[in-house]
C-alpha cells in the first residue's frame, strides 16, 4: 500500500481511477442506509478552517425548512476546529449515536449530527495513517477519495462542501481549492449523488469567535439574525445550494428569501434548541451561552499601532487558540471547551493605537504572554484603506 500511495503521489490518478478508489474504500465498510426516512437527506462537508461554525447554523436552518440533515462530523486537530468538539459545548451532548439512533432522530425531528464512526469507509483511516508516515497527504486524489468515501457511505442524497482556501485553509490557493472540488463534485456526480462545491475564503478567521464555547455562543447569536456578516452570508450561500438541488426553491432568490426567513421568524433557533436536547444536551444556558465559557482568565489583546487591517494571518491565529487550548496538538490531546478567542477587527476595518484588538479566554496561565505576541503579529496594519476579502469565490456543480 505503501508503494501504490507513492506511485499516485508521483503519477497521480485518472478519473476513473479516483472514483474507483473512493468506491473501494466506499464499500470497505457499513454504508448508512437512509431510505427509511422519508424525503431529501442533506449533507455538508467542509475542508476545515479557523472559526468554522457554519453546521451550527446551517443544518437547524435547512432542518426547519423541512429538508433531512443527515450530517457526519468530525473533531478539530491542529489549528482546524471540529463541530464534534463545538457541540460537546453543551453538558451531556451525545455525539456517538447508534445508526438506529441517528436515524430516529432525522424521522423525528430532521436533523442529527454523529462523531467518526470506524464503521463507515475504514479503508480510509488505514491508508490515511500511511499517507501521514510517507509524506503523501497532499495528493488531490487522496485528499478527494477520503472525503468523499466517508461522505458516499453516510448515506445523504445531496453533498454539499464548503471548500476553503486561504491561509487558514489545508488548501492555501484558489488554484488547488478549485481542483479539490471539481475532483469531488465528479465523484459524487459518478456515484449519483446531488454534489455542489462552493471555494470560500479562509485569509482570515469566519466569523469573530475562535474556540469551542466561544464559537457555539456566536452560532447562536447568528440564528437569532445577530451574527457577523460573513458567517452569515457563507450560510445563505451554502443553505442556497441545498435548497435548489432539493426541488424546494425555484432560484436562488427564493432560497435565500426562504433562509432569511428562517432566522427572522426564529424556526431555524427553535430547531437548534430542539436537536441539542433531542442528542442528550442541557439546554439550560442556551438562551444565555457565556454561560458555557468557564475560562478562569480573560484578558484584552492592545493593538501597538494605528491604521488599517490589510491581512490576518488566519493559519497563527488558529495558532495561538491551539496554544490556548481550544485546539490539539495531536488526535488524543484533550480540547479546553472554554478557551478561544474574540477578535474585534478584522481585514479592511480601521484600528486605533491602544484600542482592543482581541480578546483571549483561558485556563492556562502560562500561555497569555505567548498568544498576545502571536495575535498582534498576525495583524499586517497599513496607512491605507483596504477591501474587505470576497467570502464566496466560486461554486461548482
Amino acid at each position: 500500500m505503501s508503494a501504490f500511495l507513492m506511485a499516485v503521489y508521483f503519477k497521480g490518478l485518472s478519473d476513473e481511477e479516483t472514483f474507483a478508489l473512493t468506491k473501494a474504500m466506499t464499500d470497505s465498510g457499513e454504508k448508512l442506509d437512509l431510505s427509511c426516512i422519508s424525503g431529501v437527506k442533506a449533507d455538508k462537508h467542509s475542508t476545515g478552517g479557523v472559526g468554522d461554525k457554519t453546521t451550527l447554523v446551517l443544518a437547524p436552518m435547512i432542518a426547519s425548512l423541512g429538508i433531512n440533515m443527515a450530517k457526519m462530523s468530525g473533531r478539530g486537530l491542529g489549528n482546524t476546529g471540529g463541530t464534534i468538539d463545538k457541540l460537546e459545548s453543551f453538558p451531556g451532548f451525545n455525539t456517538s449515536l447508534t445508526n438506529e439512533q441517528f436515524i430516529e432522530n432525522i424521522k423525528h425531528i430532521g436533523i442529527a449530527v454523529n462523531g467518526p464512526t470506524l464503521s463507515l469507509a475504514p479503508a480510509d483511516k488505514k491508508i490515511y495513517a500511511l499517507r501521514d508516515v510517507t509524506a503523501t497527504v497532499e495528493n488531490v486524489s487522496l485528499i478527494a477519495s477520503s472525503i468523499m468515501s466517508k461522505k458516499l457511505a453516510a448515506g445523504a442524497d445531496i453533498i454539499v462542501l464548503d471548500v476553503k482556501s486561504g491561509s487558514g485553509a489545508f488548501m492555501k490557493n484558489e488554484h488547488d481549492a478549485l481542483q479539490l472540488a471539481h475532483e469531488m463534485v465528479k465523484i459524487g456526480k459518478a456515484s449519483n449523488k446531488q454534489t455542489i462545491a462552493v471555494i470560500s475564503d479562509m485569509n482570515q478567521p469566519l466569523g469573530h469567535n475562535i474556540g469551542n464555547a466561544l464559537e457555539v455562543v456566536e452560532a447562536i447569536e447568528t440564528l437569532k439574525g445577530k451574527g457577523p456578516a460573513d458567517l452569515h452570508n457563507l450560510c445563505i450561500a451554502l443553505g442556497t445550494q441545498i435548497l435548489e438541488a432539493a426541488g424546494k426553491a425555484s432560484d436562488a432568490a427564493q432560497a435565500k428569501d426562504m433562509l432569511e426567513s428562517s432566522l427572522t421568524n426564529g424556526t431555524a433557533y427553535s430547531k437548534f434548541k430542539e436537536f441539542i436536547k433531542t442528542q442528550g444536551g442541557d439546554i439550560s444556558n442556551i438562551d444565555n451561552p457565556m454561560k458555557l465559557v468557564n475560562a478562569s482568565y480573560i484578558e484584552p489583546v492592545i493593538s501597538n499601532s494605528e491604521g488599517y487591517i490589510e491581512s490576518i494571518e488566519c493559519e497563527q491565529i488558529g495558532r495561538a487558540s491551539m496554544i490556548l487550548g481550544a485546539g490539539r496538538k495531536d488526535k488524543d490531546s484533550p480540547v479546553d471547551l472554554s478557551a478561544g478567542i474574540v477578535l474585534h477587527k478584522k481585514t479592511g476595518d480601521f484600528v486605533n493605537k491602544n484600542e482592543e484588538i482581541a480578546t483571549i479566554y483561558f485556563n492556562k496561565k502560562e500561555v497569555k504572554n505567548d498568544v498576545i505576541n502571536i495575535i498582534l503579529n498576525s495583524y499586517k496594519i497599513v496607512d491605507k484603506k483596504c477591501e474587505k476579502p470576497e467570502l464566496i469565490k466560486q461554486i461548482i456543480k
